[in-house]
């Protein structure tokens, strides 16, 4: 099987549309793991995936019959991307299915490329059965994403481009699934050339279809698939793709959200790439199995499979991003409702930078604050925070591996606020570690916080609102206010305040 299969890699006719693509030494990475770590750029195709090389692959191989009567595919966007670029280079006719959850990015990319997209289902295998009727229907030809010798084939030249790109010893490969198409191909060009070489797939949890396989030894569909990581959302494993896996592939690691969106960063930084969720899950998996088996020292590559996100995805990773690095904690603390509590946690947080803050007045006896907290070692740094913070007899509730939490209840903190005369302001001032406290100290006096909301967006100044329980005309709060020397506004006539929150 391994040498038909080299043969295939070798005479893949690929380069008439894909690119061979770089092979970038992640500097910053390799330094904080303690190992040399190589990224292979395949979100540097002209498609902005290695999706590419396997669609035109298969299509140039197809008879002057199959070619006359057209080719239909099922994608979430990068194979669709790569059956229409190749369809259009060779004059087919494409029909395009793909899920109606697909990022609208994709749409337009694939619908600019000359594809006819019909949108069904809500995830890849709906929209595969579809794709399928309509070729037994129209008599197409059926172009599948990684189930198919050829198309293993040409995602293989990744594999043959990484073994001639990187001089030296070889330790291991980090390669995401979906199908699996990537990483047969991969694996088999990799383990012919290095068998002590180690090709691991990475998976998210939540489509880890290979990892199922594996372990059972047989393919099961998952009973559901998670879509924040779209291009790789395959509710089974392959048949072709899980034979050569079970044979080349050495093991499976998964990863969360969290832990891709802290991917996404890292590559962001050392190669300034904007990866999608799917491209950056290998790099993900490496960072994982790097510090679970302590690894130093070894040389290691990950594959950027893609960089179809839509920007205004941007947000919800940004977000993510500590929490994945492990250098956030997420916790919910009880403190007295009294003047001056509110300083006086802060100072009990020390040089903790907070990275978030949010409470409103709702009981005259206790405060129930959500509150981020930047991290320096990890794990370690918030359980030391955790328990100084019990020291201090506050109990305190662990938020950071809470779903619910991450996802709506940071955002809802709040409410309307009964019987209390607040005043309502909105701050601005340097983002800077310690301002948050300079600010609190300098506000320091008999004034009670009634609401506070302040969130750390890595830009150049930090947002305040904040409401005090003060009369109209208290000039002291407006001396001290303007003693601060922050920009500050009034907001206590604010139409959303009135209507949301007073």
């Amino acid at each position: 099987m391994q040498t038909e299969y080299i043969k295939k890699i070798l005479s893949a006719k690929v380069y008439d549309l894909a690119e061979e693509t770089p092979l970038t030494d992640a500097v910053n990475l390799s330094k904080r793991l303690d190992n040399s770590i190589y990224i292979k750029r395949e979100d540097l195709q002209p498609v902005f995936s290695f999706k590419l090389r396997e669609a035109y692959n298969k299509m140039a191989q197809l008879s002057d019959e199959e070619k006359g009567k057209g080719v239909v595919c099922a994608s979430a966007g990068n194979h669709a991307q790569g059956v229409a670029m190749s369809a259009n280079f060779l004059g087919i006719e494409a029909i395009i299915v793909m899920p109606k959850t697909t990022p609208e990015i994709k749409l337009k990319s694939v619908r600019a490329r000359g594809g006819k997209v019909v949108l069904h289902g809500d995830a890849f295998d709906e929209a595969c059965a579809h794709a399928y009727e309509l070729q037994r229907k129209e008599g197409m030809t059926f172009i599948h994403p990684y189930d198919d010798p050829d198309v293993i084939a040409g995602q293989g030249t990744v594999g043959m481009e990484i073994m001639h790109q990187l001089s030296g010893d070889l330790d291991a490969v980090f390669v995401p699934v979906g199908g699996g198409g990537l990483a047969a191909g991969v694996a088999l060009y990799v383990k012919y050339l290095s068998p002590e070489t180690k090709v691991i797939a990475v998976e998210s949890e939540d489509s880890a279809c290979l990892k199922v396989a594996m372990e059972s030894g047989e393919r099961k569909i998952l009973p559901e698939v998670g879509i924040f990581a779209d291009g790789v959302a395959v509710a089974q494993i392959g048949e072709e793709n899980f034979r050569v896996a079970q044979e080349f592939i050495d093991e499976v690691v998964t990863v969360n959200t969290d832990e891709i969106c802290a991917a996404i960063k890292d590559l962001f930084e050392d190669s300034r790439a904007i990866a999608e969720p799917a491209g950056a899950l290998a790099t993900a998996g490496l960072k994982k199995y790097v510090t679970q088996n302590k690894l130093q020292n070894k040389t290691l590559v990950a594959v950027n499979s893609g960089a179809n996100t839509s920007f205004g995805r941007l947000r919800h990773i940004s977000e993510r991003t500590e929490l994945g690095a492990a250098k956030e904690a997420l916790l919910a603390v009880t403190i007295e409702e009294s003047p001056g509590s509110f300083l006086k946690f802060c100072e009990a947080l020390g040089e903790a930078n907070v990275t978030e803050f949010n409470y409103r007045f709702s009981d005259s006896k206790a405060a129930q604050i959500f509150v981020g907290v930047g991290l320096k070692e990890g794990q370690k740094s918030r359980n030391e925070l955790i328990s100084r913070l019990q020291k201090g007899k506050y109990s305190v509730v662990d938020l950071t591996d809470n779903e619910m939490a991450k996802l709506h209840i940071r955002y809802m903190v709040g409410g309307h606020g009964y019987g209390i005369k607040e005043r309502l302001f909105r701050v601005q001032f340097p983002e800077r570690p310690g301002a948050l406290l300079k600010f609190l100290k300098t506000m320091e006096s008999n004034w009670s916080i009634t609401l506070f909301h302040y969130r750390n967006h890595a830009a150049a100044y930090g947002r305040v609102l904040m409401g005090i329980q003060a009369a109209e005309d208290d000039k002291e709060l407006s001396r001290r206010l303007s003693e601060v020397g922050y920009f500050f506004e009034e907001e206590s006539d604010n139409p959303a305040y009135k209507t949301f929150l007073s």
